[in-house]
């Protein structure tokens, strides 16, 4: 029986909430998907530059910088001049952003805990495998964006 591929990735899409105007309220903060893709990039590098995450997350630089500023407005990210060029700004979350970025995370787990703990190890594992070789795949194509990472 063939699948039809669109709308099983809608299907799931809907499912991780990607059409959601916001993914999280936390702390009274609501967080859109945007910003929690950047805070769980700067949770996960080290004071990265702003051209570093918005290549790591495909979106151009004046999207980004729009979604720094409400980020930093909202006291979760910190934006400094480098030291060895005043032109280039590295990013950093403050205690508030980490704590956030961390609520994130853990209610993101308990999600994928949850989905995963009803498939037995073998459905777990074959579905592991192929995410990550649909996102190798992904990453060859031509007519995919190409985010880093």
């Amino acid at each position: 029986m063939e699948q039809n591929l669109r709308e099983m990735f809608q299907i799931m899409g809907r499912r991780l909430g990607l059409l959601n105007k916001n993914c999280c309220t936390t702390g009274g903060i609501e967080i859109s998907i945007a910003q929690s893709h950047i805070l769980y990039e700067l949770d996960r590098q080290h004071q990265p530059s702003m051209q570093q995450v918005a290549d790591t997350l495909g979106i151009d630089i004046t999207t980004f910088s729009r979604q720094i500023q409400s980020l930093i407005k909202q006291n979760l990210v910190k934006k400094t001049p480098s030291s060895e060029d005043g032109r280039v700004y590295l990013l950093s979350l403050t205690p508030e952003g980490k704590f956030i970025a961390t609520t994130i995370d853990q209610q993101m787990n308990a999600f994928f805990n949850d989905v995963f703990e009803k498939m037995n190890a073998f459905e777990r594992d074959t579905v592991i495998r192929s995410i990550l070789l649909l996102n190798e795949s992904m990453s060859k194509s031509p007519l995919c964006c190409k985010p880093m990472g």
